[in-house]
């Protein structure tokens, strides 16, 4: 392996992690020394106690004084006991005599690396291959094989080259003496975890305990109160622990990588991670489309095949070659709609932005020896038996309850691409109206045509470029909006090339508006000019006039949403205190207000169900629902515990109602977009 040296700023994010970590364990002891003292205090106390006046009440404050340091003791040593593994019920483990190319290119790289070799080797389903291990509070002290997971998502979307180079900046990371200091943060988060938040055994203990009798109750109030200041205590330091390791964990990233590129060069990691968001996108929309077919019992027997198929055709539909097997995605596809200006180093990020990355793996200038463009699949054998596997397992849970059908990947691709379609805007417009809507104005003040301009000219990419232009000002506004309000903790950020401090937020707010403005300006005459342009097409044609009432009722309905929407909220905000602890007489008083707003949610779910505006949106799940919400008036709250399962219809209701009310203005827009597609 060529000579990979250690940034000062990995070294300096590794001191400073591992000073966070000491400083943690150091207030941790500071306060297991003072319950292990609370306890012996507590225990002395109540001894002496009832030695100085025996008798039954003196005994039961006794054991109560007593129970208030142990309480407080178990608390803090209570993630001793619980270990922390690693589900593999969605992963296949695979052996060197199932796979023996496979494990030879592993077997090479870690001789390359200088590292050891995973303890086992595992599939999985996703577009993603890591690191894992069981875990518990000792594994601190002793030293643990790390296994290797590869994700058959990965696997379809790379080359052997390319995989490769994934595999070896994952074990890069086997090398890195910094994963030790990992190891410690994983159990510094979980054991702060565990203190925090996985207290239900916890609460259900010392609530028994108070309960079993009046003179404990006090003891365990005050018990609380300690527990409660060693959480916040706790939460100030988990802060500082993974703010810390989180800036290392870059560091880790790019030193990974850096490694990865000493065994291949840097372009095969480079091509990957520049095709891997398209790979992971194009896994999802095929996820999403079964999970939309498991109401129907159908599934697929090899979800990989489907997955290939989407990623290409995702990457044609976006204007991105194919070269050999695999899509060749560039930067500039990369940031092809992020157009924003603002620059803020995630302080909480794991791993440097794609971008970042490559300009790392380009600067170490290591180059390629030997370019193995056959797809990383031929590495296994039998490769479709394989995804079948995974498949299976995919699927397994939900296949225990009913039988299922398996679609083909021909009737597959026939119904994704329907549904793709069905779901997108005519290309003709070179994606003008994807992410914007038309602009409202009043259209019988817009009927002089003698301005029409030419199609071209109305949907070109600089008119197409307004549109990104003013998305990224909006975005960034609201970002300065929020820095300057405190929601966003930042001292520095950058905008434009140039370093800003917190406080020059609210200065740059007006000049980010006023240029906002005028780009508004801009695309609103842009839209005037297209609804000019097709109705002198419309009229050229001698057709029915059409396209002014399909605009003034899509203007219309942007307005009833409007109004609408404002039902959505206020039911939501009238339901926001089922979210904290509320005394149960309120919570009855609340829900009496609530039933007034459901009452007109009714009668706008019912107009939904009647107009045939929604027919094609409403799936039989919605219907279902809808249907059974409005079946009857629901009770959502008992003597003194809510009904989960009406709750549950009521919560589904609101969200099909405001899923309803998007999809109406995107069924309209596309009827306008089609007709105007036609008069082209």
């Amino acid at each position: 392996m060529k000579n990979i040296k250690i940034s000062s700023k990995f070294r300096y994010q590794t001191i400073k992690s591992v000073g966070g970590i000491i400083l943690f364990l150091f207030t941790y002891l500071i306060m297991l020394a003072l319950a292990i003292a609370l306890t012996v205090v507590c225990i002395y106390a109540a001894i002496a106690m009832i030695r100085a006046s025996p008798g039954l009440v003196v005994g039961a404050l006794g054991v109560g004084l007593s129970s208030l340091g142990i309480l407080v003791l178990y608390f803090l040593v209570k993630f001793l006991f619980k270990a922390n593994k690693v589900d593999r019920s969605l992963l296949t483990e695979v052996r060197r005599k199932e796979v023996p190319q496979l494990f030879d290119m592993i077997d090479a790289i870690v001789k390359k690396v200088g590292t050891s070799p995973p303890k086992k080797v595992y599939l999985s389903s996703d577009v993603n291959a890591s690191v894992f291990y069981d875990s518990s509070f000792w594994s601190m002290f002793f030293p643990i094989k790390k296994n290797l997971q590869i994700g058959l998502g990965l696997v379809n979307s790379t080359t052997i080259s390319e995989l490769e180079a994934i595999l070896s900046h994952e074990f890069g990371h086997f090398s890195q003496k910094t994963m030790k200091v990992g190891s410690y943060v994983y159990q510094v988060n979980q054991l702060t975890f565990n203190l925090l938040y996985d207290n239900d055994s916890y609460e259900n203990m010392i609530n028994k305990w108070a309960n079993a009798s009046g003179y404990f109750t006090f003891f365990v109030i005050i018990a609380s109160k300690i527990v409660d200041l060693i959480k916040w205590i706790l939460a100030q330091m988990y802060g500082l622990v993974n703010k810390s390791y989180m800036a290392l964990s870059r560091e880790m990233e790019f030193h990974a990588d850096a490694i990865a590129a000493s065994v291949t060069g840097y372009e095969p990691l480079k091509e990957s991670l520049l095709r891997l968001s398209l790979a992971d996108h194009s896994f999802s929309n095929v996820l999403s489309f079964y999970e939309k077919k498991v109401t129907e019992n159908l599934k697929t027997d090899n979800i990989f095949k489907n997955h290939e198929y989407v990623m290409k055709f995702l990457a044609e539909e976006n204007g991105v070659n194919i070269e050999g097997r695999f899509p060749k995605v560039d930067e500039n596809t990369l940031t092809k709609f992020n157009k924003s200006k603002l620059v803020i180093k995630d302080q909480w990020a794991s791993h440097p932005s794609t971008e970042d990355r490559i300009k790392r793996l380009e600067a170490t200038g290591f180059m390629m020896d030997e370019n193995k463009s056959d797809p990383a699949s031929v590495l296994f054998e039998n490769i479709e038996a394989i995804q079948q596997k995974l498949t299976y397992k995919l699927f397994n849970d939900i296949d225990k309850k009913s039988e299922f059908s398996v679609i083909s990947h021909e009737r597959f691709k026939s119904e994704f691409i329907s549904e793709y379609e069905d779901g997108s805007f005519p290309k003709k417009f070179n994606g003008y109206y994807d992410r914007k809507n038309p602009t409202a104005f009043e259209t019988s003040e817009m009927m002089d045509l003698s301005g029409a301009q030419q199609f071209n000219d109305l949907f070109s990419s600089t008119k197409v470029e307004w549109v990104n232009e003013s998305l990224a000002l909006e975005q960034d506004i609201e970002t300065f909006e929020q820095i300057s309000n405190g929601l966003i903790k930042v001292k520095t950020f950058d905008f434009d090339g140039k370093k800003y401090n917190k406080k020059d937020s609210k200065t740059l707010v007006p000049k980010l508006k006023q240029e906002l403005d005028t780009i508004y300006l801009r695309i609103k005459e842009n839209d005037l000019q297209i609804f000019q342009y097709f109705v002198k097409q419309e009229r050229e044609k001698e057709l029915s006039p059409q396209l002014q009432r399909m605009y003034d009722k899509l203007f219309a309905y942007e307005r009833e949403i409007d109004e609408k929407s404002k039902l959505y909220r206020e039911i939501s905000m009238a339901l926001d205190f089922i979210n904290v602890t509320t005394p149960f007489e309120q919570i009855r008083g609340n829900f009496a207000k609530v039933a007034g707003l459901e009452r007109k949610l009714k009668v706008e779910i019912r107009m939904m169900l009647e107009d045939k505006k929604y027919e094609q949106v409403i799936t039989p799940d919605i219907r279902e629902n809808l249907d059974l919400y409005l079946s009857r008036d629901w009770t959502y709250f008992g003597y003194d515990k809510y009904n989960e399962q009406s709750l549950e219809v009521l919560f589904l209701a609101i969200n099909n109602y405001v899923f309803l009310l998007s999809q109406g203005y995107f069924i309209l827009k596309k009827r306008l977009l089609v007709y105007q597609e036609g008069l082209i």
